[in-house]
């Protein structure tokens, strides 16, 4: 995952100044977003904001574009483009021989682990070994740890993803929460370095049982297939499906899929991002995040892109996922032109390596 391009759908500061006049001293009020909400879309090119931009809905990144700035050919020096570095130097600003994650695995001691394992925590909300992760192997703080030191710990951080590494490393070292989504159980989870329980919004939510809701239908294309001219055509020969031997071809029946395989199933799926919003604008009133003056951060990863392209390849018909109508449905207020209610950063990223 290699980050190109930021779109910003709001000023970073709006702020307002007197002059000192007469010996007078001079007064400056900074009026700051109440909610930074950070959005990566992982395995996202930069040319994609315009290759499908006659999709786009409004609201979504119709609206970024159009609202906000585009800060193109915006590049940090590492390798490999795995997700653990990318979204490590996006919310750290830094690269790997600072920040210490060198890929999603990696030799630390002459031992091989994996980005954000650590067996010293316990599974929270699941009893399975893969929720036993923290940011032990970060080494600096993120954009949302500075947050919580400059307001003495007021601001409030909660990172969300499919992803146990996508959530776990742009929330930093200190958040109020980090969620990723549990196979075992089709939940979002957390690890004791945390908290030791699910908050109740957490488990209201998973209660709805979104992802089986999701499975119970068809994957289909929203528009008829000769229409998707920006696409390669579907079902190729170096396509995969959801697991080998799997057809790609679309309609899938996510129903038998999700039988034979179980909750992981949607992560190979558009519904995957779908639900990753979903658990978003739950944290956001769970949390009460932007309902104070403290600027809050809502760190959101798209993990389903990467998964797909994986899959089937960069410009297949099957990831033109309803990103940016999702987009549209994050709570954000109707006067984010302002700068003062909110602001979303989206961070597109490039194909990456065989690792995901």
């Amino acid at each position: 995952m290699k980050k190109t391009t930021t779109v910003l759908a709001a000023l970073f500061l709006s702020c307002c100044g007197i002059q000192a006049q007469g010996g007078k001293s001079a007064t400056m009020t900074f009026q700051r977003p109440r909610l930074v909400v950070g959005i990566v879309i992982d395995q996202m090119r930069w040319d994609y904001l315009y290759r499908y931009q006659q999709r786009y809905t409004e609201g979504g990144f119709k609206r970024l574009l159009t609202e906000g700035y585009s800060c193109e050919n915006t590049r940090l020096p590492y390798i490999p483009s795995v997700t653990a570095i990318g979204h490590t130097c996006i919310y750290t600003g830094s690269v790997p021989t600072i920040h210490g994650i060198a890929g999603n695995n990696f030799y630390k001691d002459g031992k091989k682990v994996y980005c954000t394992d650590d067996p010293s925590v316990r599974p929270v909300g699941t009893t399975a070994k893969s929720a036993q992760m923290s940011p032990c192997n970060l080494w600096v703080t993120t954009i949302g740890d500075e947050m919580k030191l400059t307001t003495n710990g007021r601001s409030k951080v909660v990172g969300v993803s499919l992803k146990d590494r996508a959530s776990i490393l742009p929330a930093g070292q200190n958040p109020d929460g980090a969620y990723w989504f549990d196979d075992q159980t089709g939940n979002f989870v957390t690890s004791s370095y945390y908290m030791d329980k699910l908050p109740e919004w957490v488990v209201s939510f998973n209660k709805e049982k979104h992802a089986a809701k999701y499975l119970s239908g068809k994957w289909q294309t929203l528009y008829p297939e000769d229409s998707y001219t920006e696409s390669t055509a579907d079902a190729t020969d170096y396509e995969d499906g959801i697991k080998p031997g799997e057809k790609a071809l679309l309609p899938l029946d996510l129903p038998a899929l999700y039988k034979r395989y179980g909750y992981e199933t949607i992560r190979r799926t558009p519904f995957g991002n779908s639900l990753t919003f979903d658990m978003a604008r739950a944290a956001i009133k769970g949390e009460h995040l932007g309902e104070d003056n403290e600027t809050d951060l809502l760190a959101v990863s798209c993990s389903s892109t990467d998964y797909i392209g994986h899959q089937v390849g960069t410009n297949a018909i099957g990831r033109k996922t309803r990103i940016s109508a999702s987009i549209a449905t994050l709570p954000l207020s109707s006067n984010i032109s302002t700068g003062m209610w909110a602001k979303a950063t989206i961070s597109c990223s490039s194909p990456p390596t065989t690792e995901r």
